[in-house]
């Protein structure tokens, strides 16, 4: 399909209902919470394996990955988008926080230090002095939105300034992916791609999977629901979500089932990671938007750490004193992620422990993990969680976090708290 524009905005607004009706029904899946009345029958251990392409088998195909450490199963993927590292400080300051791999660097960037530091990185061309730290090459970032779905002629334009595509009123970003990805070094480095409102919501399933499917061997999801002025508006208009479900970490891990289901059209199945913007989040929203994407199966978090906001106009929030706050919730958030990583890297499973929150579980050194939230729309307070009764005999529940032990009953329900919508829980109940 063949689609004539001269901007985004041109070419999103021919899109028809139908992109509501198929490419957005995952957003509009809200299930009411449900009453729990204290004689709920106890429940058995019923999993089912969620598709799985995470861990390290997701990269060792990859001869570059394995030698950068990524196939460790203590190691997942933290990175920083398009940021410098020119000098030591710079590269400490990202380690202090929890970083480990850079996704785009800029001029003057010293892949050398990274190699000393050992951290990786995943850039659109080979740097002077680029070496083993290069695990893998960015192809674009956001075709999907500034070139449009379709094959025209890429005149070499990015964004929107001047005429992206030729002629003037046809998309042209799957020939961008096409040009950039056959421009790359030849070899087994990774290939990496992210992508925006394009993917996310503006274009029907067909159009989305061609961008998600057919270049790449990891892809992220990019749409800032906490900080974009205009993504509620347009969400309204093209999901139908209503505007209180706009501002949710729970839209995050959304975006990213988006992307995995996409992904899953071909047959070839590859790590979706969700980049996070950071400018004017607070440290709550900034983990609320982490942890939402991990439970739907993000397999890496990256940052977007361009300032944006009055006063805090920087180009890195995480190195600069504006940007404190949320540096000491990044920093804590990604210890966590590290010391969650070889639970992470384990296959997923899908149980209903709650209809109201979204939950996910892990099984790691005989012990099982649950991952909890609310869902989007669903109210803070008091929830009923159930445990299987086969699943731990004693009913002890552990919040791993919070250093606290909670008592199941004999059926296996226990009740939590949470206390906003970017509240989550991560509890280990051991055998």
């Amino acid at each position: 399909m063949k689609v004539r524009l001269t901007t985004i905005a041109q070419w999103a607004a021919l899109l028809t209902a139908a992109a509501v009706a198929v490419g957005g029904w995952l957003w509009l899946r809200s299930v009411p919470p449900k009453p729990v009345a204290s004689t709920l029958p106890a429940l058995t251990m019923a999993l089912r394996a969620v598709p799985w392409e995470g861990g390290p088998a997701a990269y060792a195909g990859s001869a570059a990955a394995v030698q950068g450490g990524w196939t460790r199963p203590g190691f997942f993927p933290v990175g920083l988008w398009f940021a410098s590292a020119r000098t030591g400080r710079e590269i400490a300051l990202d380690r202090a926080a929890g970083i480990n791999t850079y996704v785009e660097l800029t001029d003057g960037s010293r892949p050398a230090l990274l190699r000393q530091s050992g951290m990786t990185a995943l850039t659109s061309r080979r740097l002077p002095g680029a070496g083993a730290e290069t695990v893998g090459w960015l192809i674009a970032d956001k075709a999907d939105v500034w070139a449009g779905p379709g094959n025209g002629r890429w005149t070499g334009a990015r964004g929107f300034d001047r005429p992206v595509c030729a002629p003037v009123l046809t998309a042209c970003g799957y020939t961008v992916l096409r040009t950039l990805a056959a421009r790359l070094p030849k070899g087994d480095r990774l290939r990496y791609a992210s992508f925006g409102k394009g993917v996310a919501y503006w274009e029907d399933e067909a159009q989305a999977a061609k961008f998600v499917n057919g270049y790449t061997d990891v892809v992220a999801a990019d749409v800032s629901w906490y900080g974009d002025a205009n993504v509620c508006a347009e969400a309204t208009r093209w999901l139908q979500l209503p505007a209180a479900q706009c501002r949710l970490a729970a839209n995050y891990g959304a975006t990213v089932e988006r992307l995995r289901a996409l992904d899953a059209a071909d047959g070839r199945r590859q790590p979706v990671f969700a980049i996070i913007a950071l400018s004017g989040l607070t440290p709550e929203q900034v983990g609320g938007a982490a942890m939402s994407a991990l439970i739907h199966g993000a397999r890496g978090i990256v940052y977007d750490a361009h300032g944006t906001r009055p006063g805090c106009q920087v180009d890195n929030v995480l190195r600069r004193a504006c940007g404190k706050a949320v540096r000491r919730g990044v920093a804590e958030l990604d210890g966590r992620i590290k010391r969650l990583a070889p639970v992470l890297n384990t296959q997923s499973y899908a149980y209903d422990f709650a209809p109201e929150l979204d939950t996910m579980l892990k099984r790691h050194n005989g012990a099982t993990y649950l991952f909890a939230m609310l869902g989007r729309g669903q109210a803070p307070g008091r929830h009923v969680l159930t445990v299987p009764s086969d699943l731990s005999a004693s009913g002890r529940v552990e919040e791993v976090f919070e250093k606290r032990t909670i008592q199941a009953d004999k059926a296996g329900h226990f009740t939590e708290t949470f206390d906003a919508e970017h509240s989550y829980h991560v509890y280990r109940i051991a055998p």
